[in-house]
């Protein structure tokens, strides 16, 4: 690039910042796209461009500008917290947390181990997973071998709200392993020794059947398998597998309600209340919102009978 190009290219982008800094996101994106096609090899405008167009409510234009950043810059840090952003806005929450779970991954290289809890937290808000626990857990395990400055402390508090136990993992401890898939046979152990007799349905016969469906491509007959094997679970006292089961499910199908019901039930059995108010408010609002009045009776049906003395879910409750 010559100089005087190198020249108009930076002229573009500090006009775009000015305009930006002003609150006139029609004239940033203008300048920032100009940039763009003086230097299109630059992650930077493209990065640019993707957060004029958030600014404007243009979601699908923003992932569009923050994919091309990351086409020039993998590992861009702006491009991918706002392409998250953009795909929360477009109602894409597993795909977010995909993105999120990068860039919690770069900024822990990076060496900024707070801001990579905050990502690793928020993509387990957004979808849930056994190996998005284990990647908040890890985090808060590190966190706390560190001087407790301000911002240390205020992410830890951030963290352990959404997980809502009493202990994390300690630092000097493995992380726990997963009960499932991994570690069938010891479930199976743990059945046979159980004073209890086991369920009359095998939930691990059933995961095994949910893994061959989606190797078969039947994704609703997978899902089914897997939300039967973690009620059984639950029903045996195995509330792990039977989280593990659900977490495979949510992979499958993130936004099937009756999903995030089991999840719900296993929180409270749990003692996770926050997790569970907070789960049970935004299933009552999402099946009010679609007009969903058979799984708004399904989530109030749950509130009063587990949780009719929550004030976090008195409004539900009317």
């Amino acid at each position: 690039m010559s100089d005087a190009l190198y020249e108009r290219y930076k002229d573009a982008l500090r006009r775009g910042h000015l305009a930006t800094q002003r609150g006139r996101h029609d004239a940033a994106l203008a300048a920032y796209v100009e940039a763009a096609t003086i230097a299109p090899e630059r992650a930077l405008p493209h990065t640019s461009i993707g957060t004029a167009s958030l600014r404007l409510g243009h979601a699908a234009d923003a992932l569009n500008a923050f994919d091309s950043a990351l086409d020039r810059s993998p590992v861009d840090e702006r491009a991918l917290a706002g392409r998250a952003e953009a795909l929360v806005a477009l109602r894409r929450s597993s795909e977010a947390a995909a993105t999120l779970d990068a860039l919690s991954v770069a900024q822990e290289a990076d060496g900024r181990p707070v801001d990579a809890l905050d990502s690793a937290r928020w993509a387990l808000e957004l979808a849930e997973s056994r190996s998005r626990r284990r990647a908040v857990e890890r985090l808060v395990g590190h966190l706390r071998k560190v001087a407790g400055d301000a911002p240390v402390q205020a992410a830890l508090a951030r963290a352990l709200h959404l997980l809502e136990r009493t202990s994390v993992v300690p630092p000097d401890s493995e992380e726990r392993p997963a009960v499932l898939p991994e570690t069938d046979e010891a479930t199976v152990a743990l059945m046979v020794a159980a004073d209890a007799p086991g369920p009359s349905v095998d939930p691990l016969r059933l995961i095994e059947e949910a893994e061959s469906a989606i190797e078969a491509g039947d994704v609703d007959a997978s899902r089914d398998g897997l939300l039967r094997a973690a009620r059984l679970l639950d029903e045996a006292g195995y509330s792990d597998a039977a989280l593990d089961a659900c977490y495979e499910a949510l992979a499958l199908a993130p936004d099937d309600p009756d999903l995030h019901l089991v999840l719900a039930d296993l929180y409270l059995d749990r003692g996770w209340g926050l997790l569970a108010a907070d789960k049970v408010v935004l299933l009552g609002r999402m099946a009010d919102l679609s007009g969903d009045v058979g799984t708004g009776e399904r989530v109030r049906d749950l509130a009063r009978r587990r949780m009719a003395d929550d004030v976090r879910v008195r409004d539900l409750l009317g």
